[in-house]
């Protein structure tokens, strides 16, 4: 299996759209930490504003971790887009490029290939996730330096050094658990076209469509969304209440779980059932 997995990373890794969302963190970030850099005390002014006469605030609240809590509030909606377009190619592009033939006359299982391929996806999802981190952590902290976070959320929750630290770790892994889940619904459509432009489109717009439904306060969009797996995507946010809500976490995560075995369930059904010709 370890064989397997290595050689579907090595697949991903030689496909030109596997890169797309590794050179745009590039891009951004630097653009973004350089905003937080020359523009801090307007941010600091504006994010104050509600409660600067209450408190006191001994220098400058902006640091790599408020910045890199902005940022994932802004890109969270963006992320699951640029996994898309490396899971859409999983399996679908074996079959446009005609190799599928050569692979299934390995000893192998298809259910081993298709697992492999699908922790291949996940691996990489996990990488994209871990590469933000870097960028808004890891630079962050050497550009804009570290110190209490402050995150506004029903009320005023100041977290120590320490604590940001734990809480940035939490809501990353959680971050990692969504995309994986992404993925999966990219696999899906993966394994039922010979195209990696399909899977895609149908990923995307599913998420689209979730997040229109999530959106609109329309009372019928109201009593579907417990069933949207979008509407659980902001499970990460849940790492920065106080107390940490641990069950409410679970369920977001099971449900999200739940979601991602369905579709590997009906993706094994497509692959395992699918009449290869090329």
């Amino acid at each position: 299996m370890l064989s397997l997995i290595h050689n579907e990373l090595l697949v991903i890794t030689g496909r030109w759209r596997s890169y797309i969302g590794f050179i745009g963190i590039s891009i951004l970030m630097p653009l973004i930490l350089w905003g937080f850099m020359y523009g801090g005390e307007s941010l600091q002014s504006d994010y104050t504003r509600g409660f600067e006469g209450s408190f006191m605030i001994v220098g400058s609240i902006v640091n790599a971790f408020l910045a890199t809590y902005i940022i994932m509030n802004a890109l969270w909606i963006h992320i699951p887009f640029l996994i898309t377009l490396a899971a859409g190619d999983a399996v679908a592009a074996d079959g446009a490029n005609g190799i599928f033939r050569l692979t299934l006359i390995r000893p192998v299982s298809r259910l081993k290939i298709l697992l492999s391929k699908l922790l291949a996806s996940y691996i990489y999802s996990a990488g994209l996730v871990i590469f933000c981190a870097f960028w808004s952590l890891g630079i962050g902290s050497l550009v804009l330096g570290t110190g209490d976070l402050i995150v506004l959320d029903n009320g005023i929750l100041v977290l120590d050094e320490g604590q940001a630290w734990i809480r940035m770790l939490l809501s990353f892994s959680l971050a990692i658990v969504v995309m994986c889940m992404v993925s999966t619904l990219c696999f899906m459509f993966s394994s039922m076209v010979n195209n990696g432009i399909g899977p895609i489109i149908g990923a995307m717009f599913l998420i689209i469509v979730g997040y229109i439904i999530i959106a609109i306060p329309l009372d019928f969009f109201t009593k579907i969304e417990p069933y949207v797996f979008v509407s659980y995507f902001n499970v990460w946010l849940d790492a920065f209440k106080d107390p940490i809500p641990w069950l409410l976490i679970g369920k977001k995560l099971s449900v999200l779980i739940t979601y991602s075995l369905i579709f590997f369930g009906i993706s094994a059904f497509v692959f395992l059932n699918k009449d290869i010709k090329s």
